[in-house]
Protein backbone atom coordinates (compact mmCIF):
# COMPACT_ATOMS: atom_id res chain seq x y z
CA UNK A 1 0.00 0.00 0.00
CA UNK A 2 1.07 3.58 -0.61
CA UNK A 3 2.59 5.15 2.50
CA UNK A 4 0.28 7.76 3.97
CA UNK A 5 2.63 10.72 3.52
CA UNK A 6 3.84 9.83 0.03
CA UNK A 7 2.66 11.48 -3.17
CA UNK A 8 3.74 10.11 -6.54
CA UNK A 9 4.29 12.03 -9.76
CA UNK A 10 5.49 11.30 -13.28
CA UNK A 11 6.75 13.85 -15.79
CA UNK A 12 6.53 12.74 -19.42
CA UNK A 13 9.24 14.36 -21.49
CA UNK A 14 10.22 13.95 -25.11
CA UNK A 15 13.48 12.23 -24.15
CA UNK A 16 12.86 10.98 -20.60
CA UNK A 17 10.13 9.84 -18.24
CA UNK A 18 10.77 10.82 -14.63
CA UNK A 19 9.07 9.54 -11.48
CA UNK A 20 9.32 11.16 -8.07
CA UNK A 21 7.93 10.26 -4.66
CA UNK A 22 7.50 13.27 -2.36
CA UNK A 23 6.53 13.80 1.26
CA UNK A 24 3.00 15.22 1.25
CA UNK A 25 3.79 17.31 4.34
CA UNK A 26 6.69 19.03 2.54
CA UNK A 27 6.62 18.53 -1.22
CA UNK A 28 10.19 19.82 -1.49
CA UNK A 29 11.36 16.65 0.27
CA UNK A 30 12.22 14.01 -2.35
CA UNK A 31 12.12 10.41 -1.15
CA UNK A 32 13.15 8.84 -4.45
CA UNK A 33 13.62 9.99 -8.03
CA UNK A 34 14.20 7.79 -11.07
CA UNK A 35 14.20 8.15 -14.87
CA UNK A 36 13.91 6.00 -17.98
CA UNK A 37 14.20 7.09 -21.63
CA UNK A 38 10.90 7.86 -23.38
CA UNK A 39 11.92 6.36 -26.75
CA UNK A 40 8.79 7.67 -28.43
CA UNK A 41 10.17 6.70 -31.83
CA UNK A 42 9.50 3.07 -30.84
CA UNK A 43 5.78 3.73 -30.60
CA UNK A 44 2.85 4.11 -28.24
CA UNK A 45 2.97 0.65 -26.64
CA UNK A 46 6.67 1.01 -25.95
CA UNK A 47 6.12 4.32 -24.11
CA UNK A 48 3.48 2.67 -21.94
CA UNK A 49 5.83 -0.22 -21.20
CA UNK A 50 8.51 2.26 -20.12
CA UNK A 51 6.08 3.81 -17.63
CA UNK A 52 5.12 0.41 -16.26
CA UNK A 53 8.78 -0.52 -15.87
CA UNK A 54 9.54 2.74 -14.07
CA UNK A 55 6.66 2.43 -11.61
CA UNK A 56 7.51 -1.19 -10.83
CA UNK A 57 11.16 -0.34 -10.25
CA UNK A 58 10.36 2.46 -7.78
CA UNK A 59 7.75 0.40 -5.95
CA UNK A 60 10.32 -2.36 -5.46
CA UNK A 61 12.94 0.08 -4.20
CA UNK A 62 10.75 1.77 -1.59
CA UNK A 63 8.80 -1.33 -0.62
CA UNK A 64 5.37 0.21 -1.17
CA UNK A 65 2.76 0.25 -3.92
CA UNK A 66 1.42 3.49 -5.33
CA UNK A 67 -2.36 3.78 -5.10
CA UNK A 68 -2.53 6.97 -7.16
CA UNK A 69 -0.11 8.79 -9.45
CA UNK A 70 -0.19 12.27 -10.95
CA UNK A 71 1.14 12.44 -14.50
CA UNK A 72 2.22 15.46 -16.49
CA UNK A 73 2.09 14.86 -20.23
CA UNK A 74 2.98 16.80 -23.35
CA UNK A 75 -0.39 17.64 -24.86
CA UNK A 76 -3.78 17.28 -23.19
CA UNK A 77 -6.63 14.84 -22.85
CA UNK A 78 -9.52 16.08 -24.97
CA UNK A 79 -12.59 16.50 -22.73
CA UNK A 80 -14.95 15.09 -25.37
CA UNK A 81 -13.07 12.23 -27.02
CA UNK A 82 -10.86 11.39 -24.00
CA UNK A 83 -7.96 10.99 -26.44
CA UNK A 84 -4.62 12.74 -26.06
CA UNK A 85 -4.10 15.70 -28.39
CA UNK A 86 -1.54 18.40 -29.17
CA UNK A 87 1.48 16.38 -28.02
CA UNK A 88 4.87 16.89 -29.64
CA UNK A 89 5.53 13.26 -28.67
CA UNK A 90 3.35 12.48 -31.63
CA UNK A 91 2.93 8.72 -31.05
CA UNK A 92 0.65 9.60 -28.11
CA UNK A 93 -1.77 11.71 -30.15
CA UNK A 94 -5.19 10.23 -30.81
CA UNK A 95 -4.68 7.53 -28.19
CA UNK A 96 -6.70 6.85 -24.99
CA UNK A 97 -3.55 7.43 -22.96
CA UNK A 98 -5.21 8.10 -19.59
CA UNK A 99 -7.64 5.17 -19.93
CA UNK A 100 -4.89 2.78 -20.99
CA UNK A 101 -2.58 3.76 -18.13
CA UNK A 102 -5.35 3.38 -15.55
CA UNK A 103 -6.09 -0.09 -16.89
CA UNK A 104 -2.48 -1.23 -17.23
CA UNK A 105 -1.27 0.19 -13.91
CA UNK A 106 -4.41 -0.65 -11.95
CA UNK A 107 -4.16 2.67 -10.10
CA UNK A 108 -5.95 5.98 -9.84
CA UNK A 109 -4.35 8.41 -12.30
CA UNK A 110 -4.67 12.18 -12.46
CA UNK A 111 -3.31 13.54 -15.72
CA UNK A 112 -2.56 17.11 -16.74
CA UNK A 113 -0.55 18.96 -19.34
CA UNK A 114 3.12 19.17 -18.33
CA UNK A 115 3.15 22.96 -18.48
CA UNK A 116 0.15 22.99 -16.13
CA UNK A 117 2.09 20.82 -13.69
CA UNK A 118 5.01 23.22 -13.89
CA UNK A 119 2.68 26.16 -13.25
CA UNK A 120 1.00 24.41 -10.31
CA UNK A 121 4.17 23.71 -8.33
CA UNK A 122 5.55 27.19 -8.99
CA UNK A 123 2.28 28.90 -8.06
CA UNK A 124 2.08 27.03 -4.78
CA UNK A 125 5.66 28.05 -4.00
CA UNK A 126 5.38 31.73 -4.89
CA UNK A 127 2.02 32.11 -3.15
CA UNK A 128 3.82 31.15 0.07
CA UNK A 129 7.07 33.00 -0.57
CA UNK A 130 6.68 36.72 -1.09
CA UNK A 131 3.60 36.74 -3.34
CA UNK A 132 0.88 35.74 -0.87
CA UNK A 133 -1.62 38.16 -2.41
CA UNK A 134 -1.00 36.96 -5.96
CA UNK A 135 -4.08 35.29 -7.40
CA UNK A 136 -3.20 34.61 -11.04
CA UNK A 137 0.15 33.02 -11.89
CA UNK A 138 1.23 32.05 -15.40
CA UNK A 139 3.88 29.36 -15.86
CA UNK A 140 5.73 29.65 -19.17
CA UNK A 141 7.70 26.81 -20.76
CA UNK A 142 10.22 27.75 -23.44
CA UNK A 143 12.38 24.78 -24.34
CA UNK A 144 12.09 22.21 -27.11
CA UNK A 145 8.50 23.44 -27.34
CA UNK A 146 6.61 26.41 -25.95
CA UNK A 147 3.64 26.07 -23.62
CA UNK A 148 2.11 27.47 -20.49
CA UNK A 149 -0.26 26.94 -17.62
CA UNK A 150 -2.59 29.16 -15.60
CA UNK A 151 -3.17 28.85 -11.86
CA UNK A 152 -5.75 30.90 -10.00
CA UNK A 153 -5.53 30.69 -6.20
CA UNK A 154 -3.72 27.32 -6.39
CA UNK A 155 -6.29 25.89 -8.82
CA UNK A 156 -5.41 25.00 -12.39
CA UNK A 157 -7.52 26.59 -15.12
CA UNK A 158 -8.07 24.23 -18.04
CA UNK A 159 -10.87 25.80 -20.09
CA UNK A 160 -13.71 24.23 -22.04
CA UNK A 161 -11.35 22.67 -24.60
CA UNK A 162 -8.63 21.87 -22.07
CA UNK A 163 -6.20 24.25 -23.78
CA UNK A 164 -6.04 27.20 -21.36
CA UNK A 165 -2.51 28.59 -21.28
CA UNK A 166 -1.42 27.15 -24.64
CA UNK A 167 0.18 30.38 -25.83
CA UNK A 168 2.80 28.43 -27.80
CA UNK A 169 0.33 27.99 -30.64
CA UNK A 170 -0.82 31.55 -30.96
CA UNK A 171 0.33 33.25 -34.13
CA UNK A 172 3.46 35.33 -33.62
CA UNK A 173 5.37 35.77 -36.89
CA UNK A 174 5.34 34.00 -40.26
CA UNK A 175 9.16 33.84 -40.35
CA UNK A 176 8.91 31.04 -37.78
CA UNK A 177 7.73 28.79 -40.60
CA UNK A 178 5.59 25.69 -40.30
CA UNK A 179 4.74 24.22 -36.90
CA UNK A 180 4.10 20.52 -36.23
CA UNK A 181 0.50 21.51 -35.40
CA UNK A 182 -0.04 22.38 -39.07
CA UNK A 183 -0.10 26.15 -38.71
CA UNK A 184 2.51 28.76 -39.67
CA UNK A 185 4.31 31.22 -37.41
CA UNK A 186 3.30 29.85 -34.00
CA UNK A 187 5.06 31.24 -30.93
CA UNK A 188 6.73 27.82 -30.65
CA UNK A 189 8.36 28.13 -34.07
CA UNK A 190 9.91 31.47 -33.09
CA UNK A 191 10.79 31.21 -29.38
CA UNK A 192 11.60 27.53 -28.86
CA UNK A 193 15.21 26.39 -28.65
CA UNK A 194 15.04 24.54 -32.00
CA UNK A 195 13.35 27.57 -33.61
CA UNK A 196 16.10 29.93 -32.46
CA UNK A 197 18.80 27.48 -33.52
CA UNK A 198 17.26 27.21 -36.99
CA UNK A 199 17.25 30.98 -37.23
CA UNK A 200 20.95 31.17 -36.31
CA UNK A 201 21.77 28.52 -38.91
CA UNK A 202 19.77 30.36 -41.56
CA UNK A 203 21.94 33.44 -40.97
CA UNK A 204 25.33 31.83 -40.43
CA UNK A 205 25.22 28.52 -42.26
CA UNK A 206 26.57 26.97 -39.04
CA UNK A 207 24.74 24.74 -36.59
CA UNK A 208 25.17 25.61 -32.91
CA UNK A 209 23.12 24.74 -29.84
CA UNK A 210 21.51 27.48 -27.76
CA UNK A 211 24.18 27.42 -25.05
CA UNK A 212 26.82 28.11 -27.69
CA UNK A 213 24.73 30.82 -29.33
CA UNK A 214 24.13 32.57 -25.99
CA UNK A 215 27.83 32.39 -25.16
CA UNK A 216 28.77 33.95 -28.49
CA UNK A 217 26.17 36.66 -27.94
CA UNK A 218 27.73 37.49 -24.59
CA UNK A 219 31.22 37.54 -26.07
CA UNK A 220 29.94 40.05 -28.62
CA UNK A 221 32.02 38.80 -31.52
CA UNK A 222 29.34 36.99 -33.53
CA UNK A 223 26.78 39.24 -35.21
CA UNK A 224 24.61 36.24 -36.08
CA UNK A 225 24.36 35.33 -32.38
CA UNK A 226 23.52 38.94 -31.56
CA UNK A 227 20.78 38.93 -34.20
CA UNK A 228 19.39 35.62 -32.87
CA UNK A 229 19.18 36.85 -29.28
CA UNK A 230 17.71 40.15 -30.43
CA UNK A 231 15.04 38.12 -32.20
CA UNK A 232 14.39 36.26 -28.94
CA UNK A 233 14.05 39.45 -26.88
CA UNK A 234 11.84 41.23 -29.42
CA UNK A 235 9.40 38.39 -29.98
CA UNK A 236 9.40 37.41 -26.31
CA UNK A 237 8.31 40.97 -25.57
CA UNK A 238 5.58 40.87 -28.18
CA UNK A 239 4.30 37.41 -27.21
CA UNK A 240 4.31 37.95 -23.45
CA UNK A 241 2.72 41.40 -23.76
CA UNK A 242 -0.23 39.78 -25.54
CA UNK A 243 -0.64 37.42 -22.58
CA UNK A 244 -0.52 40.23 -20.07
CA UNK A 245 -2.94 42.37 -22.08
CA UNK A 246 -5.49 39.55 -21.93
CA UNK A 247 -4.84 37.86 -18.56
CA UNK A 248 -2.92 40.42 -16.49
CA UNK A 249 -1.22 37.86 -14.20
CA UNK A 250 0.50 38.82 -10.95
CA UNK A 251 3.52 36.58 -11.59
CA UNK A 252 5.04 34.95 -14.68
CA UNK A 253 7.51 32.11 -14.10
CA UNK A 254 9.84 31.32 -17.00
CA UNK A 255 10.76 27.66 -17.35
CA UNK A 256 12.52 25.51 -19.93
CA UNK A 257 16.00 25.89 -21.35
CA UNK A 258 15.32 29.29 -22.93
CA UNK A 259 13.97 30.50 -19.58
CA UNK A 260 17.54 30.14 -18.28
CA UNK A 261 18.76 33.01 -20.49
CA UNK A 262 19.36 35.70 -17.85
CA UNK A 263 18.96 38.55 -20.31
CA UNK A 264 15.27 37.70 -20.73
CA UNK A 265 14.65 39.14 -17.26
CA UNK A 266 16.18 42.47 -18.25
CA UNK A 267 16.31 43.04 -22.01
CA UNK A 268 13.36 40.75 -22.71
CA UNK A 269 11.16 42.34 -20.05
CA UNK A 270 12.03 45.79 -21.43
CA UNK A 271 10.59 44.67 -24.77
CA UNK A 272 7.39 43.59 -23.02
CA UNK A 273 6.84 47.22 -21.99
CA UNK A 274 7.05 48.24 -25.63
CA UNK A 275 3.91 46.25 -26.51
CA UNK A 276 1.99 46.48 -23.24
CA UNK A 277 -1.40 48.22 -23.06
CA UNK A 278 -0.45 49.96 -19.83
CA UNK A 279 1.95 52.79 -18.97
CA UNK A 280 3.90 50.61 -16.52
CA UNK A 281 4.70 46.92 -16.04
CA UNK A 282 3.96 45.56 -12.56
CA UNK A 283 4.01 41.82 -13.36
CA UNK A 284 6.78 39.98 -11.51
CA UNK A 285 9.02 37.75 -13.68
CA UNK A 286 10.58 34.84 -11.79
CA UNK A 287 12.90 31.93 -12.43
CA UNK A 288 11.51 28.54 -11.40
CA UNK A 289 11.92 27.93 -7.68
CA UNK A 290 12.43 24.21 -8.36
CA UNK A 291 14.40 24.41 -11.59
CA UNK A 292 13.86 21.39 -13.81
CA UNK A 293 12.02 19.64 -10.96
CA UNK A 294 8.97 21.90 -11.21
CA UNK A 295 7.15 19.70 -13.72
CA UNK A 296 7.46 16.43 -11.85
CA UNK A 297 6.75 18.13 -8.51
CA UNK A 298 3.57 19.58 -9.99
CA UNK A 299 2.53 16.17 -11.32
CA UNK A 300 2.82 14.74 -7.80
CA UNK A 301 0.87 17.69 -6.43
CA UNK A 302 -2.10 16.71 -8.60
CA UNK A 303 -2.71 14.11 -5.89
CA UNK A 304 -2.75 16.64 -3.07
CA UNK A 305 -5.07 19.30 -4.57
CA UNK A 306 -8.60 19.46 -5.86
CA UNK A 307 -7.41 19.87 -9.45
Amino acid sequence: MQKKNDIWGIDMGGTKIELVVLDSQDFRKVKIRERVPTEGHLGYEHVISQILKLVESVENKIGAKAESIGIGTPGRIDPDSELLKNSNTTCLNGKPFLKDLKQRLGKEIKMENDANCFALSEAMYWRKNGFEQSHLIFGVIMGTGVGGGLVFKDQLLSGIHGIAGEWGHNYLDKTGGYCYCGKIGCVETVLSGPGLQRYYTSLSGTELNMKEIVQKYREGNDQYAVDTLERLFEFFGKGIAQLINILDPDVIVLGGGIGNVDELYTLGVERVKKYLFNPSLQTAFKKPAFGDSSGVFGAALLNSTNN
